[in-house]
């Protein structure tokens, strides 16, 4: 009897290493496919403009309150980062570059650290608490997408520089540019500051930041954008802060609805712009995104979908975080603090862009 358990056990053990070899060999298989894409589609680097979504610390550099660069933030980085993300972990653009085989994190171009070996697989011109509203990054001292292209014209000038006129405008030119804002200016402009609601209707407001947006893509593509990924809004009734502030326990059904039109418009502009511009352009729909991980959190691994990581989880922001206590795991969590999502948040989200680059470029 002794020597036929010592035989199943050893098949057991024998069968466990094939399965866990093959797992092994699935998971290696994965990755070199995915460290092949960006040279499959042509891409030499990443681009990306917009907000605290995609900003990895260039507000570090500004004078003003809308900043990470301090714990919590960053507590699942290296030695625990702070570098001006407002996350745990990574942004959705650093595990987007991983997949794509690019680098494993876009680091910010106002960085005084970046080397020019940098320029040449990508920078973020991103600031958090920007938006397509100028009138929004100017409220709190951020840079406009103005201000971003702008600096993209120097880091243009800074590449040429370091590899010539040529390879300079390949570079440019094989991007993937990425969009991401249009939260502040709903939740920080349009429904807290008197100014723009005054001014226009919801409706009519939505029109006016579409036609930005237009504006601001046609002005990447004057600089050479020939690939461009745009970020819609998530459920903006959603967030923690914002069901605090209301009252609520629930979504805020009118923010929600907003988020949707807005998303709505931008695709129908896309489309046009598709055409007059004759550029590649995809949609990231993460409304749908979150909506599915909070209607079915345990199919993503999340037990937590209605508050924060820190502290409470429903009204800390920013500046607020300091010195709060964080959840034991955040990777069970939507949210990071009472607005932005955590890494394992922005890793669905840069699943699914690594889908749509696959699909569209």
């Amino acid at each position: 009897m002794t020597s036929i358990r010592v035989v199943v056990m050893v098949v057991m053990a024998t069968v466990a290493v094939f399965a866990l070899t093959e797992k092994a060999i699935c998971v290696h298989a994965r990755n070199i496919h995915h460290s092949q894409l960006a040279s499959q589609k042509n891409i030499s680097c990443m681009l990306v403009f917009g907000d605290s979504s995609v900003d990895p610390g260039n507000n570090n550099r500004l004078k003003t309150s809308f900043k990470a660069n301090f714990p919590p933030y960053g507590k699942n980085l290296a030695n625990g980062q702070c570098t001006g993300r407002f996350t745990n972990g990574r942004l959705p653009t650093d595990l987007t570059a991983e997949s794509l085989g690019i680098k494993m994190m876009i680091p910010a171009f106002l960085d005084p650290k970046l080397k020019k070996e940098d320029l040449l697989t990508g920078v973020s011109f991103a600031s958090s608490a920007s938006g397509y509203d100028n009138l929004t990054a100017q409220l709190t001292n951020v840079l406009s997408v103005s201000k971003q292209l702008e600096y993209l014209r120097h880091y243009k000038i800074h590449l040429r520089e370091f590899v010539g006129k040529k390879k300079a405008e390949e570079t440019v030119k094989n991007a993937l540019f990425v969009l991401s804002m249009g939260t502040n200016d709903f939740i920080q402009n349009y429904f807290i500051e008197p100014n723009r609601s005054k001014e226009f209707t919801v409706e009519q407001y939505i029109d006016y930041l579409t036609i930005c947006m237009a504006e601001d893509i046609k002005e990447m593509h004057n600089e050479g954008a020939t690939r461009l990924v745009v970020v819609g809004l998530p459920p903006l009734g959603c967030m923690p802060l914002v069901k605090t502030i209301s009252g609520t326990a629930g979504c805020v059904d009118r923010l929600n609805s907003v988020a949707f039109l807005m998303n709505s418009k931008i695709q129908d502009k896309l489309v046009a712009l598709r055409s007059s511009l004759r550029m590649k352009i995809g949609y990231e729909d993460i409304y749908i995104l979150f909506e599915r991980a909070t209607k079915f959190p345990k199919k993503y691994g999340f037990t937590e979908t209605a508050k924060g990581c820190v502290g409470s989880g429903e009204i800390e922001l920013g500046e607020t975080c300091k010195g709060q206590s964080t959840c034991k795991d955040p990777s069970k969590y939507i949210f990071w603090d009472s607005v932005h999502p955590t890494e394992k948040m922005y890793k669905i989200i840069s699943d699914d862009v690594t889908g749509l680059v696959k699909r569209t470029f």
